[in-house]
């Protein structure tokens, strides 16, 4: 799971990052400008599951493996933009999330570059600047179809057709100002986008920076922040979530209380990645390893298998399945499978979150 973190200059994303990632990167830097500038720091972490470490009590496996996200601290994006330069577009077209980060706090000695701190102007200028770049990739899309329906001899026309039918769907949608994301498409119709990497299709988490002594303003709600059904809202405090995340355990856990904080924003932002982008975990104990997976919510047993290895997917028998609550329930697998809850199940089953996985495959000959 790769999430790009974006931000106008001196919004605090860098915070961010380091923050979520226990990162220590220098702030308030310069932000990168142009084609060929673009940098981008990237940190892959584990998150943390109760649920693997009682598998790991239980099995007492050599190897525990969690779930892991990649953040991604991402330059280059400036308000005003009319198109992100080709650099930019590439790395962000590459995410399967993006967070972005909006200023929320006054600062004398770190001023907002567009001078008046505004939240809902800067959601509503990147959110445009998404939807320009989308609606000039959909536009340029149909004049390829147009030119391809007109000279002919090559893909049928009825293909040509239909692909012409689903992108300007697409752009009437852009046209009326609304993010890829919410459309519904046919199994069909996302096998033919899942090519191009536009970034209103990305799920988008909006995360307000505020600051530790700021005060609620009263004229905006955080329910407010979202200007799409589909967009997820957080409020955080980047700052201070940075230097707790500098911090050891103990320590970490007596700034947290000390600050009315339940647990630090690394943990909530993991919640809502993997309900942003429709994910969650299933577990295998294989080859002494208990492993979480990442799954898009609705795989079956045969796409999970795949995850795991391709072998294992090319050779799929059955999968072995016991769900979590009922292992811990009954406290072993003996348990479990006399309660009549350690099963079989085929191709179509639908992997449920906290699954434990086996599956049972025949190995490919090997030449």
């Amino acid at each position: 799971m790769r999430i790009g973190i974006l931000g106008f200059p001196q919004s605090g994303k860098t915070t961010l990052f380091n923050a979520l990632t226990s990162s220590n990167h220098p702030i308030g830097g310069q932000h990168a400008t142009g084609t060929g500038n673009v940098q981008v720091k990237s940190a892959t972490i584990s998150v943390p599951d109760r649920r693997v470490d009682w598998l790991c009590a239980l099995y007492q496996p050599q190897k525990k493996t969690y779930a892991q996200i990649t953040y991604a601290d991402i330059s280059g994006v400036q308000g005003g933009m009319t198109r992100f330069p080709g650099d930019l577009l590439k790395t962000m077209s590459q995410m399967d999330g993006l967070c972005h980060v909006v200023r929320a706090f006054e600062s004398q000695i770190v001023p907002h570059p567009m001078i008046t701190v505004d939240p809902l102007r800067d959601i509503a200028a990147l959110d445009d600047e998404l939807l320009l770049n989308d609606l000039m990739a959909v536009e340029r899309k149909l004049e390829r179809l147009h030119e391809e329906w007109k000279k002919g001899g090559g893909r049928d026309r009825f293909t040509i057709e239909r692909e012409q039918q689903l992108f300007g769907r697409l752009l009437q949608t852009l046209e009326e100002a609304r993010p890829v994301r919410d459309m519904d498409f046919t199994p069909d119709e996302n096998h033919i986008l899942s090519g191009y990497g536009f970034l209103t299709r990305k799920p988008i988490i909006i995360v307000i920076n505020t600051q530790h002594d700021d005060e609620p303003r009263n004229d905006i709600r955080d329910d407010n922040y979202g200007r799409h059904t589909s967009d997820r809202v957080i409020r955080v405090q980047a700052q201070l979530e940075m230097e707790i995340s500098q911090l050891d355990t103990d320590d970490a856990e007596l700034f947290l209380q000390e600050y009315g904080l339940e647990k630090a924003c690394r943990h909530r932002m993991t919640k809502l990645c993997f309900e942003a982008l429709g994910m969650h975990s299933f577990f295998t104990v294989i080859r002494d390893e208990v492993r979480a997976w990442i799954a898009d919510v609705g795989a079956t047993a045969l796409e999970s298998a795949g995850l795991i290895h391709s072998d294992m997917q090319t050779g799929f028998i059955r999968a072995e399945v016991a769900a979590y609550n009922d292992l811990h329930k009954h406290g072993s697998e003996a348990a479990v499978k006399t309660a009549g809850k350690w099963r079989l199940e085929g191709r179509d089953y639908v992997v449920q979150d906290g699954d434990i996985v086996n599956i049972r495959f025949s190995p490919p000959a090997r030449k």
